[in-house]
């Protein structure tokens, strides 16, 4: 059975073209992808795009002949100037060179639209959650496929050739099926017998009476029997599955301004968007704290004006209940991205050092602090010149051994770049099925 996938590619494009284009352009194509990306709004983080690469970067290696040796033909279309064996005058000086500034004309860069899924793709390709290990076996997951033996009965493109022709081998010794040797061997020996005898001789006649009896049993006893198939068969077993879990920790106090909840939430946008297409099995947990903290919604994360108070351990002591109640740090791995403006009582510093060292980095993979500042602070990537308190406390946990990764941000530019560097990949890739 042959099945012919007779569907027309999308806009009357080619598919398998587009895609070898894509690889072949890939580091180009995410250069474009990243710039793009930088200048987006919130809502149309993961949508469609039309990004340009520059011409000179899509050309394709050729085959050509020599310059020198040889015999060569031209044959020149659209030809109504010259004919076979004119001379062609060499072209003025500077003709063949680009034209002065202002004069001339020249060629833009290459320009096309990548869907949804390709611009997810291209930007996210190279990132990761980090340290992602722990495993288990759930019940609500799809199952996976193994082999299971043999069967008599299954799809033509799962039999098992070697074992088949095992089985047709044995049943055909058992039951005496003659070998075409044989039966060549007995056709030999009569001929040699007919070219000195007479063809009534007894011998002739008992040996092809003989032939005549091994050539009924080879019709009888075919070379494959229906009863010889075998099929590989498959069973399914449950997949082992990595659960991961993020808890997104937003300041909404009123040290926050709108540039910094802005910067904020274009963070945990992009997070949001790379945990939804790189995993399967993901959940997020979204806490907005002000002095006091509570888990809400993603609608209500990232749109909610209610402000208030700074205390950052609510937030902290809210993680951790949640952990406690339904996130078992033996079975899921646990990962933390806070986003603040590093302003936090002095009385509460105490209490967010022990919150972390002693509860929530003991189980957490990974914990991301990003330092959202004002935009007029100038444009620095990486650690802060100035550093806040909350700054301070989780400065003296990293020195101390602890696995936070500290960035600042102070412009919509820095957001992408701080992202990536947060969530690169560190080790082999890690399959999207595993979540």
């Amino acid at each position: 059975m042959y099945i012919i996938d007779r569907r027309l590619n999308a806009g009357g494009k080619s598919l398998p073209n587009r895609q070898r284009f894509l690889r072949r352009a890939k580091a180009l194509v995410q250069r474009a992808v990243a710039d793009k990306a930088a200048a987006r709004g919130i809502t149309d983080i993961d949508s469609a795009a039309e990004v340009a690469i520059p011409r000179n970067g899509i050309g394709e290696p050729r085959l050509r002949r020599a310059s020198a040796g040889g015999f060569r033909d031209y044959v020149l279309p659209g030809n109504k100037k010259f004919l076979e064996g004119d001379t062609l005058e060499r072209p003025p000086p500077g003709a063949g060179r680009g034209s002065e500034a202002g004069e001339g004309e020249g060629e833009d860069d290459f320009r096309f639209v990548l869907t949804r899924d390709e611009f997810l793709e291209l930007f996210l390709d190279d990132l990761d959650l980090p340290n992602l290990a722990k495993r288990r076996v759930l019940s609500d997951e799809s199952f996976g496929m193994r082999r299971a033996g043999y069967a008599v009965t299954g799809s033509p493109a799962n039999l098992a050739l070697t074992r088949t022709i095992r089985n047709s081998l044995a049943r055909r010794v058992a039951m005496k099926r003659p070998s075409a040797a044989e039966l060549n061997r007995l056709e030999d020996e009569i001929a040699g017998l007919a070219a000195g005898l007479p063809e009534t001789a007894p011998e002739i006649a008992e040996l092809r009476e003989r032939l005549e009896r091994l050539n009924r049993r080879t019709r009888r006893i075919p070379y494959i029997d229906p009863i010889d198939l075998r099929y590989r068969r498959f069973e399914p077993v449950p997949r082992p599955v990595t659960q991961a879990v993020m808890f997104c920790l937003m300041d909404v106090s009123g040290s926050m301004t709108e540039h910094m909840k802005d910067l904020a939430k274009r963070f945990y946008m992009l997070l949001y968007v790379f945990l939804k297409h790189r995993y399967r099995r993901v959940d997020i947990v979204f806490v907005r704290h002000t002095h006091e903290a509570k888990e809400v919604d993603e609608e209500t994360f990232f749109n909610s004006p209610e402000t208030g108070g700074t205390l950052v351990s609510s937030a902290l002591l809210e993680m951790k209940r949640i952990v406690g109640e339904r996130y078992s740090p033996s079975n899921w791995n646990i990962y933390a991205a806070q986003a603040s403006d590093g302003d936090n009582s002095a009385s509460d510093r105490g209490a967010c050092t022990a919150l972390l060292r002693d509860s929530i980095l003991p189980v957490c993979q990974h914990f991301a602090y990003l330092e959202v500042g004002a935009d007029d602070e100038g444009p620095r990537i990486g650690f802060a010149p100035h550093a806040t308190t909350l700054w301070q406390t989780y400065e003296a946990l990293a020195q101390a051994g602890s696995d936070i990764a500290m960035r600042k941000v102070n412009h919509r530019s820095e957001i992408y770049p701080v992202f990536r560097d947060l969530f690169r990949r560190r080790g082999p890739p890690i399959a999207q099925s595993a979540l």
